[in-house]
């Protein structure tokens, strides 16, 4: 790996500059999309896209933001490769170096990424790991960016609610506060808190992180309302009573009443509907879940664009 190898592995990886230019990128590209421009900057450049956990939005997202920027993409599983049979990680990243342009890994541990960037010669994104989700969570505040206003003042002072898991969304979002200024209060159950070591680096870093039990002390001053499933993948076995502690938290239509009339509601899907959060919620006025799912691809195109120089 050279020293000039830009990796993506968690929110705190970027400047403020970074996160804004990002950001600011992507709009220009949905713009254009949008506009039917035509620009192909990666024509010849491969993305390979290593997956352990499955995923609609974010393969999906990547492949197209790859193939809207003239590039090509290989879906690799894990049970397709020789990692499943053993082989070191430094042994597979050195190797997938010589034939791709851009790694994205969506995988179980924050170290499996951590060790593919130590020996990859390519850029690293993270595409979801049990402790983070930098991508989500840059796609996510810019649609809140697109409702709420653009400039760096209107961001920062932003108040998010989290309602639920203190899970590797929140944790993306907690360094999301860092960067850029905006206030947070997280409300989960007593034994569900964000990890402490990331609340710590984010807090910080200068991220305003309030940790409440009462998820109407959440909503109430909210200008964003953020939840996300219960359990997430690799804790099925504990569906069943996380449903049982988490029902108070359920984002529902009389939770959304204490809410300021203007919040706006953002789920990073899949949603358990019925659980976590209502149809009624879901499919309201203060619901922006499909515009949220659709800035993956262009806020994916960006972070391509950005670390592949292009």
């Amino acid at each position: 790996m050279t020293d000039k190898t830009k990796h993506l592995l968690r929110v705190l990886d970027l400047t403020t500059d970074e996160c804004l230019r990002l950001l600011n990128d992507g709009f220009r590209l949905k713009r254009q999309k949008r506009s039917g421009i035509r620009q192909f900057p990666a024509t010849g450049m491969v993305l390979g896209l290593l997956f352990e956990k499955p995923s609609t939005r974010t393969r999906v997202s990547f492949e197209a933001a790859m193939f809207t920027l003239g590039g090509n993409v290989i879906y690799m599983s894990r049970d397709a490769l020789q990692l499943s049979r053993g082989e070191p990680i430094k042994d597979t990243a050195r190797v997938l170096s010589r034939y791709v342009d851009c790694i994205v890994i969506r995988t179980f541990g924050q170290e499996i990424v951590e060790e593919f960037s130590q020996w990859a010669d390519v850029p690293i994104i993270n595409g979801l790991t049990d402790k983070h989700h930098p991508c989500q969570a840059l796609s996510d505040i810019m649609t809140v960016m697109e409702v709420k206003g653009k400039d760096k003042d209107t961001i920062s002072a932003l108040k998010v609610a989290w309602i639920g898991d203190g899970n590797n969304v929140c944790h993306s979002w907690m360094e999301l506060s860092a960067r850029l200024g905006f206030e947070m209060r997280i409300a989960c159950p007593e034994g569900f808190d964000p990890d402490p070591q990331i609340l710590n680096d984010s807090i910080s870093e200068g991220a305003k992180i309030e940790i409440v039990r009462d998820p109407a002390q959440a909503v109430k001053w909210a200008d964003v309302i953020n939840t996300d499933v219960w359990a997430s993948m690799g804790q099925e076995d504990e569906a069943e009573e996380r449903k049982k502690v988490f029902a108070p938290y359920q984002l529902n239509e009389s939770l959304m009443k204490l809410a300021p009339k203007d919040a706006i509601v953002l789920h990073c899907l899949p949603a358990h509907r019925g659980e976590e959060i209502t149809d009624e919620v879901i499919e309201g006025n203060n619901s922006y879940v499909w515009e949220q799912a659709e800035n993956k691809m262009h806020l994916h195109a960006s972070v391509l664009s950005y670390l592949l120089s292009l």
